[in-house]
């Protein structure tokens, strides 16, 4: 098991419930892919340097998780196929 940080950007369209649901849905997709988040913070709404798909702002939340070596590209794969997430960048620590 090895330690990695996710660092995602969440459409700030959405309202917080729905924020704190992406939030919940990737922290519970982790743990049932065999890990476990050791840390969640959430950054709030950030401006970007540039225009992201004709959005000037995101919600950015960072992750710490232990997990296997396959699990970061589950997440990244299910990231990628969601409309309500803009970026996504996991590195192993």
């Amino acid at each position: 098991m090895s330690k990695y940080q996710l660092l995602y950007i969440i459409d700030n369209g959405l309202g917080d419930e729905e924020k704190q649901a992406q939030v919940d849905k990737y922290n519970e997709l982790i743990a049932s892919l065999g890990g476990t988040v050791d840390a969640t913070d959430k950054w709030g709404t950030r401006k970007f340097a540039y225009a992201i798909d004709k959005k000037t702002e995101g919600y950015y939340v960072h992750v710490k998780f232990t997990a296997g070596a396959d699990v970061p590209a589950e997440i990244e794969r299910q990231m990628r196929i969601s409309d309500v997430i803009i970026r996504q960048m996991i590195t192993k620590i």
